[in-house]
């Protein structure tokens, strides 16, 4: 079966990325996240790797080659994303017209879950962007803002690639979280990738 493109959710999921950290603040970079032992500065560096290997990986690099650790980020984050979106945009030939194929959701590539088509680690990375999204909104207040149907989108895919055990060690979730029946996308996403839905910050 092929999977469909996965370009169009992608633009739109490092779109909203790029909004939520050009809108960080100084003050808020200390801030607890969702993310275990990560503040918002080391998410956002966290961040700047990933982009750089969203870049790297379509254009047919090895995901190793490129850090995406909480320290990828030498400055300005919001600035170092900025530039390195271009070399997403080019390696993914993102931005054309609806419909249209690109080499690099068929090239063989190579991620931390695996050897896939393109298409495959294009919605891999659309996960990662969005759950991330909401990291980092959590944690500077911002969840009203976030695009629902980028949740709604990957639900069903974070069901089907990570399964509610094992869970710990060498995979990086914690075990599911029970939600309220009236919950969001974005709640019960997370809350299957093992967050608190509701996390509240001292």
């Amino acid at each position: 079966m092929t999977a469909p493109d996965p370009r169009p959710l992608m633009t739109r999921a490092l779109d909203q990325i790029g909004a939520l950290v050009e809108g960080t603040t100084a003050d808020q970079l200390d801030r607890p996240t969702p993310c275990d032992d990560w503040d918002v500065r080391a998410l956002l560096g966290h961040l700047v790797g990933v982009h750089r290997r969203i870049a790297h990986v379509g254009a047919g690099g090895h995901f190793a080659d490129v850090p995406a650790d909480p320290g990828a980020a030498d400055g300005d984050p919001a600035a170092e994303i900025a530039a390195a979106r271009p070399d997403v945009d080019r390696a993914w030939e993102l931005g054309v017209a609806d419909g249209d194929e690109a080499a690099v959701l068929d090239r063989v590539l190579t991620v931390p879950w695996g050897t896939m088509p393109g298409r495959f680690v294009g919605f891999g990375y659309v996960q990662e962007l969005t759950v991330h999204a909401w990291d980092l909104a959590a944690a500077t207040g911002r969840s009203a803002g976030l695009d629902e149907e980028l949740a709604v989108a990957i639900e069903e895919n974070a069901h089907r690639v990570l399964p509610a055990e094992p869970r710990g060690g060498p995979i990086p979730f914690g075990p599911p979280v029970d939600v309220a029946a009236d919950a969001g996308a974005y709640e019960r996403v997370v809350a299957w990738l093992g967050r608190e839905p509701r996390p509240t910050f001292v």
